[in-house]
C-alpha cells in the first residue's frame, strides 16, 4: 500500500510554500513521523513529515520550486519491508568526513587536504554543509539534544572558521557574480518593510541611556539569578520590563490604526527582533507587562532558539503591539528602525560605548547605549513619543523603580 505526503497549510492566507531542502531521498527508508522535506512560507520555515513508515518511492518537485498546499509532494511504500540496515528513528551518531580547520582565505582550501574519519552526532544537512566548506565537526559544538550538530550550528561554524566551499577553483581577484532567488521570506519581509515606509508617518526620536546601574545590578546578581531561575540575566529583560511600564504610561505607543479607528491594547505582547538563518522574524512575547524578569528571559530564550532553528509557528509571529530590536548586537552605533505594521512603535537598542559625560558637575567615564524610537505620527504625538523614551531612560538609570519593595533592586529580579 502506498500513501502520498501532501503539504499542510502552515497558517491562515498562505496558499503556496516553497520547497526548502528533501531531508530524505527516493529509496530511503523512513519511520513515521520523521522529517521528509522543509518548506519555507512567507511567514515561517516547516517540516513535513512521514505519516507512517515505509520505503521513499516517490518525492515530487526540485529544492526552490514554489508549489501549491495540499499538493502532493511525497510517495512511501508502507508495505515494504524494512530495510536490515536502516536508520532508527532516533538521532544516531553518523560518520562524516572531517578536513583540516580551514584558516579564512580567499583562494579554496585544496580539493586534496588530508581527511580523516570520526562518528560525530549531527543531522544529514549538518554534515552536508560541514564537509561542503571543510570544516572539522570536531571543532562545533552541537546545539540539539544530546549535543547533536544543527544546521544552524554548521551555518555558525562556517562563518565562524572561514569555511571555503570546495567546488573547484576560481582565479584570484576575479569579478564573479551569481544569482540567487529570494525566499518567500524574504519577499514578504521586503513588502512589508516599503509598506511601513509609504503607509506611515514614521519619525524617529533618539536619547540616550547610562547602562551602569543596570550592569551593576547584573553583576551583582548574575551568578544568583541563574541558580535560582535557570536562565542567564541579560539586557533584554530590563528593556521589555522598562517598555511594558513606559507603554502603560503612554498607550498611544501601544496602539494602532485599523481604518478610521485607533485600537488601544491594554496588555502590552512585545515583539523582539530576531535574525534567523532566512531573514528577520520578529516573534512575540504576550503579555509580557505581567512576567518577572526571569520568565522574560525564559520566553526570550525559547523564541530565539526556535527562530535559529526555523520552527517558530505564525501564532509565535504575530499580535504584536510594539517591537524592540537590538542592533547593538551587531555592534550598531545608532540607527533608525523602521515600524513593524501594524503597530505603531519600535525601540532600538544600540551598542554600548564607554564614553566621557558629565554627572555632578564632574567629566566621568560611563558605559552609554543610544536609544531610537521610531513612531507612527498619525498617532503619536512628539510629546508622547519623547515622554514614552525618557521614562524608558530613566526606568534603566534607577531600576529599582521598576517594582516597589523592601529590597527594591531585589524585588526586581524577582528574589
Amino acid at each position: 500500500m502506498a500513501i502520498e505526503i501532501i503539504v499542510p497549510a502552515p497558517g491562515e492566507s498562505v496558499s503556496e510554500v516553497t520547497i526548502a531542502n528533501w531531508l530524505v531521498k527516493e529509496g530511503d527508508w523512513v519511520e513515521m513521523d520523521a522529517p521528509i522535506a522543509e518548506f519555507e512560507s512567507d511567514k515561517a520555515t516547516f517540516e513535513v513529515n512521514a505519516e507512517k513508515a515505509g520505503v521513499v518511492e516517490k518525492l515530487i518537485g526540485n529544492i526552490g520550486d514554489t508549489i501549491a498546499i495540499n499538493t502532493v509532494i511525497a510517495v512511501i511504500n508502507t508495505e515494504a519491508a524494512r530495510p536490515a540496515n536502516a536508520a532508527p528513528a532516533a538521532p544516531v551518531e553518523v560518520k562524516v568526513e572531517k578536513a583540516a580547520a580551514p584558516t579564512p582565505t580567499a583562494s579554496p582550501v585544496a580539493a586534496t587536504a588530508p581527511t580523516v574519519h570520526s562518528d560525530v552526532l549531527a543531522s544529514p544537512m549538518a554534515i552536508q554543509l560541514l564537509n561542503e566548506y571543510g570544516v572539522d565537526p570536531a571543532q562545533v559544538k552541537g546545539t540539539g539534544s544530546n549535543g547533536k550538530i544543527t544546521k544552524i550550528d554548521a551555518l555558525e561554524a562556517i562563518i565562524k572558521f572561514g569555511g571555503v566551499k570546495q567546488s573547484g577553483s576560481k582565479p584570484s581577484g576575479g569579478r564573479n557574480a551569481r544569482r540567487e532567488k529570494m525566499s518567500n521570506l524574504r519577499k514578504t519581509v521586503s513588502k512589508r518593510l516599503v509598506a511601513a515606509k509609504n503607509e506611515t508617518a514614521m519619525l524617529t526620536t533618539f536619547n540616550e541611556v547610562n547602562m551602569k546601574p543596570v550592569m551593576d545590578l547584573r553583576a551583582k546578581y548574575k551568578k544568583r539569578f541563574e541558580e535560582q531561575f535557570g536562565v542567564g540575566l541579560g539586557f533584554m529583560s530590563f528593556f521589555t520590563r522598562a517598555v511594558c511600564i513606559a507603554l502603560q504610561d503612554w498607550p498611544a505607543v501601544n496602539a494602532s490604526i485599523e481604518g478610521e479607528e485607533i485600537v488601544y491594547h491594554d496588555y502590552c505582547d512585545i515583539s523582539i527582533a530576531v535574525s534567523a538563518p532566512k531573514g528577520l522574524v520578529v516573534p512575540v512575547i504576550r503579555s509580557a507587562e505581567n512576567m518577572s524578569l526571569d520568565e522574560i528571559e525564559k520566553e526570550v530564550k525559547r523564541l530565539a532558539a526556535k527562530a535559529r532553528d526555523n520552527k517558530l509557528t505564525i501564532d509565535e509571529m504575530t499580535g504584536g503591539t510594539f517591537t524592540i530590536t537590538n542592533g547593538g548586537v551587531f555592534g550598531s552605533m545608532m540607527s533608525t528602525p523602521i515600524i513593524n505594521q501594524p503597530q505603531s512603535g519600535i525601540l532600538g537598542m544600540h551598542n554600548i560605548i564607554e564614553r566621557p559625560i558629565a554627572e555632578n558637575g564632574q567629566v566621568v567615564i560611563r558605559p552609554m547605549m543610544y536609544l531610537a524610537l521610531s513612531y507612527d505620527h498619525r498617532i503619536i504625538d512628539g510629546r508622547e513619543s519623547v515622554s514614552f523614551l525618557v521614562r524608558v531612560k530613566n526606568l534603566l538609570e534607577n531600576p529599582e523603580m521598576m517594582l516597589d519593595g523592601k529590597n527594591p533592586q531585589e524585588k526586581v529580579l524577582g528574589f
